[in-house]
């Protein structure tokens, strides 16, 4: 159909054919989906030159000329009929007059209306006859208007389209020849394609809807993906740029340093010249002058005597004759004494060797182009999960090389697959830190187990997939005490690593390291002042492989590897800022900050991950925000820093700039805190001998009993096991497990039951001061009935020092001291009692226990506090070297203890 030229504004582009501008002509499809006239597709096999292929002239992708020609392939039907809509368009919107379809010869005048049904233009008379015609009068008429014409599209339909078989003109294509593809009318289908494979056309279009919907869902995800990789190759353009500007800089910043450089070592060497160069010349002047001054000298000499001799007398000759030799000489003298050569050379050169620096400087520097390499990535999480707590997986993009890549915007993602539950998929969210790490967060919703799979732009990352076991949702109502048993001295704080291990500070002045099983592995410092020694590690955090260290004695806090060495330290003893009193807590956050609870100042410091003060919460003072003696630490999933205030029997939440925000809990001395990835709280109470649990809202749900004097509290960033330093009982619990960090008090109750055929007698033979009588007067170590009046009796005998000696009256001894210490522990004498305070602080003074003599070391290594490698024996034999042999009846007491334990 013909389009009026002037009304092509109404023509869409989608209609005109790339090859000759024009509407389309009969269109044709080719497989790549571009469509052409069928002409101009002859003309386009013909200049290929090719029977069997040719390019599209749009996307230039190669097509097979099918057998006979264009002509076969198949026909844009829905191009055609909009080409016949424009046309309708363009005559209607055409003020040129548009002759009747119907009328013959147009004898009843021009058009006024269209029919949308039957394709028609028609006149006033036509449309009368139309819209009262029962067959015609459902139609749609339009006006040959602009509003007319706008309503073609959603009005006008498709015309029917009709077999060209002869003696068929007259049936519709309403079946599809799947064989031949080709449409075809019900007689058809009984005559040429009778034996073919033929389908109504309506079930055929309904099959090719749904593939073709199909394809479309699928071509919208891969249009999403594109544009996801659009969008990432813009970030990456924005990256570049950033590089490029990052670099510039630093190409400029380092040649401005090297001209500054040069500059100044110009400035110098010039300056060191302009110096020397002075210096000669001053000295050349010098001696000049004074070669001058004796020129001048003899001068005057030689002109006064050519005088006298031409003009004076006899005797003024004589009067002056004496003197003037005498000068002349001395003056010819000094000339000879002194060098008459220039006491300075001319030679200065200046020595600027260029070549090797020239040779540097034109290969200075370099471009370094890296990227992220998937597989040479890494992450690190934990290998369980609960349902509903958020799990976090961090990861650390890095370069083929394996070096970390220090830039973000890099397509990261994470997902979650349960391996039952139909694979149901939970996806994270993705937080780029901008530095080449990121952090994925996903909560779980059911349990079993998973894999857990890291992709880094749309490609593993390296151990990606992983197996992942997630479990049900914590129940604190089930907690209860614990079944396994471990031994460590005096536990104060405890905190888990990443992979399971178990850090325990203790009263040793050590921290020590224990597997998932409870076996030593490592033993970390020891007691004293020094780098890495520790004075009461009362708090430890865990970070990567970092270890912060609350040194509550030595009034600081320590930094080391997890596996024991020294790093840095902060702090001193004081109340200034950055100092401390006794800080019996330390924890970090998500921006590595470190928060200590600074106890005897009644506050919570905050530092940057080197030491550097930050900020100060002040519990001073009286209100909601005031504390006193703050213990324990932790930080709630929101970031909020609860503080566990022992001296105000509560918990007190502040964000961490220090806000208040509200307190909970009525706890009995609250020393430890620990807060799970749901915000529920478990508080260990000091004086209420056992562990209770708050929930988010800061409600008491459940408490867990048998514990004594309870210390620290940690929880297993693995699978939330709950961990206590048990310290008052010696034990350490967590949620399936007792972990024992005992004073001997099991190896005692052994040693014990082994005494008790002795009670009666021993009992019968006790003093009224406490003791037993003898040759001497000193410890012994029992425990009965009397046992109050044996608690009694080494306070009476306690010198001032705090110590106790070999004997009543004698200086305080570590033999001494050691031993009465441990009886007043096992009589059951706190370890806070003051008595018992100020012989701890002797014994560390003197050494600690390991100083004690070898009988001493013999009874500590009896009550399983010493090890009995660290018991050097005497040998039986060693009596044979004496040359008359000593009955041990007739050796004094004090030897006959040392040799006979040690060497039996």
């Amino acid at each position: 159909m013909e389009l009026e030229p002037k009304n092509s504004e109404v023509i869409n582009k989608v209609i005109i054919c790339h090859l000759c501008s024009k509407p389309f002509d009969d269109p044709r499809i080719l497989p790549c989906l571009h469509s052409f006239c069928l002409q101009c597709l002859h003309h386009e096999i013909e200049k290929s030159g090719s029977q069997q292929m040719f390019q599209c002239p749009i996307c230039e992708q190669n097509t097979s000329i099918p057998v006979g020609g264009a002509s076969v392939l198949p026909q844009n039907l829905h191009l055609g009929f909009e080409v016949e809509v424009a046309g309708y368009m363009s005559k209607m919107v055409n003020n040129s007059e548009v002759c009747c379809d119907e009328c013959v010869d147009g004898r009843n005048g021009l058009a006024v209306v269209f029919c949308c049904m039957c394709h028609q233009f028609l006149c006033k008379v036509c449309r009368d006859h139309h819209s009262s015609s029962r067959r015609f009068s459902k139609h749609k008429i339009v006006l040959l208007n602009q509003a007319g014409a706008r309503q073609l599209h959603t009005t006008m339909k498709p015309r029917d389209h009709y077999c060209s078989q002869p003696s068929h003109e007259d049936n519709k294509l309403n079946f599809y020849c799947e064989t031949c593809s080709l449409l075809v009318c019900r007689d058809c289908t009984t005559v040429t394609h009778k034996s073919h494979s033929v389908k109504e056309i309506s079930t055929v279009a309904k099959s090719h809807q749904m593939e073709i919907t199909g394809a479309l869902e699928d071509a919208k995800e891969v249009v999403t993906k594109l544009t996801g990789a659009i969008e990432g190759n813009n970030r990456m353009i924005e990256q570049v740029e950033i590089s490029k500007r990052t670099a510039f800089l630093a190409i400029n910043q380092a040649f401005e340093i090297l001209q500054q450089t040069l500059e100044e070592r110009k400035r110098t060497l010039l300056s060191e010249l302009e110096a020397i160069s002075l210096s000669k010349t001053t000295a050349l002047t010098l001696q000049k002058e004074q070669f001058e001054k004796m020129v001048g000298d003899i001068g005057h000499y030689t002109d006064m005597v050519s005088q006298i001799l031409q003009t004076h007398t006899d005797h003024e000759i004589v009067a002056l004759g004496g003197l003037i030799p005498t000068e002349l000489q001395a003056t010819l003298k000094r000339v000879q004494t002194i060098s008459l050569t220039p006491n300075q050379h001319s030679n200065i050169t200046a020595s600027v060797q260029t070549d090797d620096l020239v040779r540097k400087l034109s290969k200075l520097g370099e471009i370094i182009v890296f990227f992220p390499s998937p597989s040479s990535s890494t992450w690190m999480s934990t290998s369980v999960a609960r349902v509903g707590t958020r799990y976090h997986v961090k990861v650390q993009s890095k370069t083929s090389k394996g070096e970390e890549y220090p830039h973000g915007g890099v397509e990261v993602k994470g997902e979650m697959r349960s391996k039952t539950h139909n694979g149901a998929v939970v996806y994270g969210e993705v937080e780029d830190h901008r530095d080449g790490t990121y952090t994925i967060t996903l909560t779980p919703q059911t349990a079993g187990p998973h894999q857990l799979l890291i992709t880094m732009d749309g490609q593993h990352v390296q151990n990606s997939p992983n197996d992942l076991d997630v479990r049900p949702k914590r129940d604190y109502h089930t907690l209860c005490n614990a079944q396994q048993v471990i031994q460590c001295n005096g536990p104060r704080c405890v905190a888990i690593h990443d992979n399971g291990d178990i850090y325990v500070g203790s009263d040793d002045g050590c921290i020590y390291v224990f597997d998932q099983t409870g076996q030593l592995k490592n033993t970390i410092g020891s007691r004293g002042s020094g780098d890495g020694q520790f004075s009461s590690p009362s708090g430890i955090s865990i970070k990567g492989d970092v270890l912060y260290v609350a040194d509550t004695d030595n009034h600081r806090v320590q930094k080391l590897t997890s596996s024991g060495k020294f790093l840095h330290k902060f702090g001193q003893q004081g109340s200034g800022q950055g100092q401390f009193n006794r800080p019996l807590a330390v924890i970090i956050d998500s921006n590595n900050k470190l928060i200590v609870s600074d106890c005897d100042n009644h506050r919570i410091q905050i530092f940057n991950e080197n030491g550097g003060w930050l900020l100060t919460i002040d519990g001073k003072g009286s209100g909601n925000h005031s504390f006193q003696s703050p213990w324990g630490l932790a930080l709630d999933p929101q970031g909020n820093i609860h503080v566990a205030a022992f001296g105000s029997n509560t918990i007190k939440v502040f964000t961490k700039e220090g806000v208040y925000v509200r307190m909970y809990g009525d706890p009995n001395r609250p020393s430890g805190i620990a807060i799970d990835g749901e915000g529920y709280s478990l508080v260990s109470e000091w004086s209420g001998n056992c562990l209770s649990i708050y929930d988010p809202e800061g409600n008491k749900i459940h408490t867990v009993g048998n514990l004594k004097n309870p210390y620290g509290t940690a929880l297993d960033p693995r699978d939330g096991s709950v961990f206590i330093a048990n310290y008052g009982a010696n034990t350490g619990t967590n949620g399936s497990q007792l972990w024992d960090s005992a004073f001997a008090a099991q190896a005692f109750l052994e040693v014990r039951t082994k005494q008790g055929m002795g009670k009666t007698t021993a009992a019968t033979l006790q003093s009224e001061d406490g003791d037993w009588s003898g040759d001497y007067r000193g410890p012994l170590l029992d425990g009965w009935e009397q046992k109050s009046e044996m608690k009694q009796y080494p306070r009476n005998v306690q010198r001032d020092d705090g110590g106790w000696g070999l004997y009543t009256e004698g200086k305080s001894t570590m033999f001494g001291t050691a031993l009465n210490y441990v009886t007043m522990r096992l009589l059951g004498v706190a370890r806070d009692d003051p008595d018992v305070a100020r012989a701890r602080t002797l014994l560390h003074h003197l050494g600690g226990a390991v100083c004690i003599p070898s009988w001493g070391k013999f009874w500590l290594a009896v009550l399983n506090v010493y090890h009995w490698n660290g018991v050097h024996c005497l040998f039986p034999e060693l009596w044979l070297t004496m040359i008359q042999p000593l009955p041990l009846s007739h050796i004094s007491s004090h030897p006959l203890t040392m040799s006979v334990p040690t060497d039996s």
